[in-house]
């Protein structure tokens, strides 16, 4: 099946083409030959990640009259960030189609502005719910003339409270030809606004209602409560390449759980409720261009999200309601590529994780947390792989050749190796060494004894004590023996980790292994070192000039 046999305009066909989309996908093919009836209402489910906005976005650039200058497609979805991407999904469709226009209409940004672009004329609008509402209570959008509504995201729309506001909007468009509902699962109150405003409508179900999708691995691991934190970070250290979501139950969390992650050196930011729509911008901005190599959310604040190329979703804890799960893992395992969505569960949880087989009708597979020494054998590979692959043709590099055979000339290949790994996997090899089993074993400790019971939390406070640093940047119990330096310079100056490390170190004279962690933002930024080289590197920053500003450099704990 072709997109041209679809029943598709020539310049639709022409731009799919120029896309490099040949085959429809599911949804496309079921959905699409019914939509361009134009007079049928629908009910589209399928799994995130399917196609679902070519399947209705297609069938409308071909039904509306771009001719006529006002509003004849509406759009409703859960979050600003979905919105902006429909619109700019639709935006590649219409590229032979120049004279239609779609607009996005959301909170978070200037209402004049969306007001003003309205009375220029566009055809098909996309809106969230909150910001649609403000607009036809100030009658600055007409949707008399509506004659099709898509709700798109209908499930997680109702899930965040928006059933009144949707009931709103389609009251007020009393002449709209059809209704497209698309979902990924379907839920009572679906099935009440379908009963309730749509007249006999088609039901297209790709998939099982419900199901996860089959092209992702669902893991789950246990852990006790005090070991939540430590099995998170083994297993995102167990996989090198991870490019993911984290999800916790609650903003606090989120936020907690990605300063820690950040003061221990990974690329981490936290997307929840608190951040302002520029700091939510800013952060999805990192996330999208692997800046960040992951992003720590709650459901609320994640609702609407598609990044591609997601390896992985790890649900911190479980949510409390069964049906977000299939939300949670569905932003990986997209587009037909493979994903994981792994759980960190307590050994009490064990009968959820059988609802959720019942639920999603895959396995879910019962997994070790990984050893320290595997995390370690892991990383290794990796980074000998990446050493491999590294490539050497746009340098000089035989320039340099005689001067390195000549220094290495009296050490060994098997020396240079060691030193290399030592140089990129000392600290790592440190925190790793003496890590202990975080899987929970049934005879490791008597329930009833209560002196196994004490032993065993004073076994964690000790672990606890070594492994982890407060907010202060300054070592637990077991580990004080690095400052934490506060700089006047950040991402503002144009440094990324890479140049400022360099910079600090050409500037200090100072070796590479006696930094710890670098916390950089955009106008300050924070290293850890070795105490016994915090004065020299403070000597030789403090008071000097970059681009004509003074460097302030001091202990942070000192400020």
């Amino acid at each position: 099946m072709t997109f041209a046999q679809l029943g598709l305009d020539n310049r639709l066909v022409q731009a799919t083409d120029a896309l490099g989309f040949k085959t429809p996908t599911p949804i496309q093919e079921k959905s699409i030959p019914v939509l361009l009836s134009g007079t049928k209402d629908m009910v589209g489910l399928a799994q995130t990640g399917t196609g679902k906005t070519a399947a209705f976005g297609l069938p409308l650039l071909q039904l509306v009259e771009s001719s006529q200058k006002f509003p004849q497609a509406l759009i409703v979805c859960p979050t600003r960030e979905l919105c902006m991407q429909i619109v700019n999904e639709i935006n590649l469709f219409k590229k032979f189609l120049p004279a239609m226009q779609v607009l996005a209409v959301y909170g978070g940004a200037p209402i004049s502005t969306q007001i003003s672009q309205l009375r220029r004329g566009v055809q098909i609008v996309a809106a969230t719910p909150g910001r649609l509402i403000d607009l036809i209570e100030r009658k600055a959008i007409n949707l008399a003339q509506i004659k099709y509504v898509v709700l798109d995201e209908a499930d997680e729309m109702l899930n965040m409270g928006f059933q009144d506001d949707i009931e709103f909007i389609l009251k007020n468009t009393p002449n709209r030809d059809s209704t497209w509902l698309f979902s990924a699962t379907m839920p009572p109150e679906i099935k009440k606004v379908s009963k309730k405003y749509m007249n006999q409508p088609v039901e297209i179900t790709v998939g099982k209602v419900n199901t996860a999708n089959l092209s992702i691995d669902h893991q789950f691991y246990i852990a006790s409560s005090q070991h939540r934190y430590a099995a998170l970070k083994r297993l995102i250290d167990f996989n090198p390449g991870i490019y993911g979501i984290i999800f916790t139950r609650t903003k606090a969390d989120a936020q907690k759980i990605a300063g820690q992650l950040t003061r221990e050196g990974y690329d981490i930011d936290a997307l929840h409720g608190d951040l302002t729509q520029g700091q939510r911008d800013k952060v999805m901005g990192e996330f999208r261009d692997k800046t960040l190599q992951l992003l720590i959310a709650t459901d609320v604040a994640a609702r609407g999200i598609d990044v591609q190329g997601i390896t992985h979703v790890i649900n911190y804890e479980l949510p409390d309601d069964m049906e977000v799960y299939t939300h949670r893992s569905g932003r990986t395992g997209r587009a037909g590529k493979t994903g994981v969505c792994m759980s960190i569960i307590h050994s009490r949880e064990s009968g959820r994780i059988k609802q959720l087989e019942r639920l999603t009708q895959v396995p879910f597979h019962k997994m070790d947390i990984p050893q320290g020494i595997d995390v370690c054998r892991k990383q290794f590979f990796s980074f000998m792989d990446k050493l491999m692959q590294t490539d050497v043709s746009h340098g000089k590099y035989e320039t340099y050749l005689p001067m390195l055979q000549e220094k290495f000339s009296n050490v060994s290949k098997e020396e240079v190796l060691k030193r290399v790994a030592a140089m990129e996997f000392d600290r790592f090899l440190k925190y790793y060494e003496n890590a202990e089993d975080l899987n929970i074993r049934e005879k490791s400790f008597s329930r009833n004894d209560p002196n196994s019971r004490s032993k065993r939390s004073d076994n964690n406070r000790d672990r606890d004590r070594k492994s982890f640093r407060d907010t202060s940047g300054r070592n637990f119990e077991g580990g004080g023996d690095y400052a934490r330096l506060f700089v006047n310079l950040g991402t503002k100056d144009g440094f990324y980790k890479a140049s400022f490390l360099q910079f600090i170190l050409d500037m200090s004279e100072l070796r590479k292994d006696v930094l710890g962690r670098i916390d950089m933002k955009e106008m300050n930024s924070w290293v850890e070192i070795e105490k016994s080289s915090s004065n020299q590197m403070i000597r030789a920053l403090d008071g000097k000039k970059f681009k004509g500003r003074q460097i302030r450099m001091n202990d942070a704990n000192s400020r």
